[in-house]
């Protein structure tokens, strides 16, 4: 039967895989060529490697489905792979898009798996003959200034990811403080988020201004391309900025819900103390008249003072007696707050 289940587990996945559209987009302009691959088969690849020159390493990396981040030079071309985190998921369940790019003076090459939305959005503004203007800026110049628009614009999504945990940090800033709403989960998902997000945009850094100078060797406006590399190395260092400060805040919110829940519980483990404590005068009297033996008051007590309910009146007096006194000694002690 086990068998059976992990069978067609296999076959709902492989369906799943199979159903994945496999996109292959080939955009020309005046001066170098953009072929975007989404979800390609390694036969595609292997085609464009033939043509273009491309290490066959660098064909093994673009088909895995998770690599480093990496960049490899050569004479005509460099290959890089670069991560981000897929907008189309929810935040701290999705994991990492991988992004391989081929640059070349007269080419441009993106491999991914299609979940990296704002790329898809240039792939089609490019192929919109509507969008002339927009089009013209993006494939107007080099393949080293399209590099710089598919990058900010990934950048930017991810600077605005980092902006929606600020907003998280803020709704958890009310919970924190709030008894009646559990927090502990919601802490350790966006801290996971926040780690995840540092894997991303640290790297990134690194990489990015390693491009900027690998580009120069395939474009001719080397000052003014610098520039927007400059500006998009502004963007990853505003994401890590934010996501630094947004680490430090949850480390004081974990703490901060990590001491009021423990100051929570005490106040429950002294109260049922209190409540214990009380009752142990009139457990103890209790037990004393539980026994087969003759107490003033009991069953075999001749004197009737109170009528028959004689004994049940004498445990409640001899027990709330001490109780009252034990309560107000702890209340002089300032055990028992107001």
């Amino acid at each position: 039967m086990k068998r059976g289940f992990l069978a067609n587990r296999l076959r709902s996945s492989k369906k799943s895989v199979d159903s994945i559209e496999s996109r292959i987009e080939t955009i020309e302009s005046k001066n170098f060529v953009w072929i975007d691959l989404q979800n390609p088969d390694r036969s595609d690849v292997e085609k464009l490697a033939e043509k273009y020159n491309f290490n066959t390493l660098n064909i093994e990396d673009c088909m895995t489905k998770f690599e480093l981040p990496k960049l490899d030079s050569y004479d005509d071309h460099f290959f890089v792979i670069l991560h981000f985190p897929p907008l189309s998921q929810k935040m701290g369940i999705s994991k990492n898009s991988q992004l391989s790019i081929f640059v070349g003076k007269d080419f441009l090459v993106t491999v991914h798996q299609g979940d990296l939305k704002p790329l898809v959005g240039l792939v089609n503004t490019c192929k919109n003959d509507s969008e002339q203007q927009m089009k013209n800026r993006l494939l107007g110049k080099s393949s080293g200034l399209l590099l710089h628009e598919i990058i900010d614009v990934l950048v930017d999504d991810l600077l605005h990811t980092s902006r929606k945990i600020i907003a998280n940090l803020d709704e958890i800033e009310d919970r924190v403080f709030d008894e009646t709403k559990p927090v502990a989960r919601s802490i350790s998902l966006l801290r996971r988020e926040i780690n995840r997000l540092r894997r991303i945009a640290n790297p990134l850094k690194k990489f990015v201004l390693e491009i900027a100078k690998q580009v120069k060797r395939f474009s001719d406006e080397d000052e003014q391309l610098g520039l927007y590399y400059d500006d998009v190395i502004d963007h990853i260092e505003k994401v890590i900025e934010t996501l630094e400060e947004s680490r430090e805040t949850m480390e004081i919110y974990k703490d901060t819900d990590f001491v009021l829940s423990t100051e929570k519980t005490n106040k429950v483990l002294g109260m049922l103390t209190i409540i214990f404590t009380l009752a142990i005068p009139s457990t103890v009297i209790g037990t004393f008249y539980g026994m087969n033996v003759n107490l003033p008051g009991g069953v075999g007590d001749n004197t009737v003072l109170l009528g028959p309910f004689t004994t049940f009146i004498v445990i409640i007096i001899a027990s709330a007696i001490p109780a009252v006194m034990m309560f107000v000694y702890f209340k002089k002690l300032g055990w028992i707050s107001n």
